[in-house]
């Protein structure tokens, strides 16, 4: 993987990562900054993608066309469906799928994409094992998850709709961008991996301030990012 694209979704934690880069070269393109150079001896794109799938997927797009990347990596926050999930937790996507497609009205299934071979979209497993072995390493004390991540232009917090998303999706944490750079990634065959910081239970249950978990969760993905990028 010579050239890795990392799409991060808060300003903090991309000023952070662009901080660290070295020869650093800047392009907006559809009102998104890129940040091309290199981080801990690798060649990266670094860029904030901005919230919801449209603006994910032509993020993506950008980086497989414009920068010929050979690996993506998606890192933000979302909100836990598991009890054992908590706050602050990590969660590594297994694959993802988009739970508000819904073309049932067709006859097709709910998350089911019309006319495509497939809806849900599994992460590199190279990378999954190298995150789990760094998050093991450099975040001891954080609990670390493997699961489905499903994604929707949606903030979810009604603990109805959390319960329909597990029993319907079995996900694990749910957001909003994931899924979109999934499918775009597999589209042209780039790998990819999303990893996702709990911030809340998905049910207003929160118990630390937003400011609190912020802190805490641009200082644990940034680790991981470090880690990461220099084993990939």
């Amino acid at each position: 993987m010579n050239k890795i694209g990392i799409i991060g979704a808060m300003d903090e934690e991309v000023n952070i990562i662009k901080g660290q880069m070295l020869r650093v070269t800047v392009k907006t393109i559809a009102s998104m900054d890129f940040y091309e150079g290199t981080f801990n001896g690798k060649e990266v794109v670094v860029v904030r993608c901005g919230i919801g799938k449209v603006n994910a997927a032509i993020c993506t797009q950008i980086l497989a066309d414009l920068y010929h990347i050979d690996a993506v990596i998606n890192t933000g926050v979302a909100g836990s469906l598991r009890n054992e999930i908590d706050i602050a937790d990590i969660v590594l996507s297994t694959d993802t799928q988009q739970h508000d497609m819904d073309a049932t009205g067709f006859g097709y299934g709910l998350g089911v994409i019309p006319r495509m071979e497939r809806s849900i979209f599994e992460a590199d497993k190279q990378m999954i094992d190298l995150a789990k072995a760094v998050c093991t390493e450099v975040i001891p004390n954080v609990g670390v998850h493997t699961g489905r991540i499903v994604s929707g232009d949606q903030f979810i917090s009604d603990s109805g709709k959390k319960t329909w998303l597990v029993e319907n999706f079995d996900g694990y944490c749910t957001e909003m961008e994931g899924a979109a750079i999934a499918q775009t990634a597999h589209l042209n065959q780039i790998p990819f991996l999303i990893i996702r910081a709990i911030s809340d239970k998905a049910d207003h249950s929160a118990e630390m301030t937003y400011s609190e978990f912020e802190e805490i969760a641009i200082k644990n993905t940034v680790k991981l990012l470090n880690g990461l990028v220099e084993k990939i």
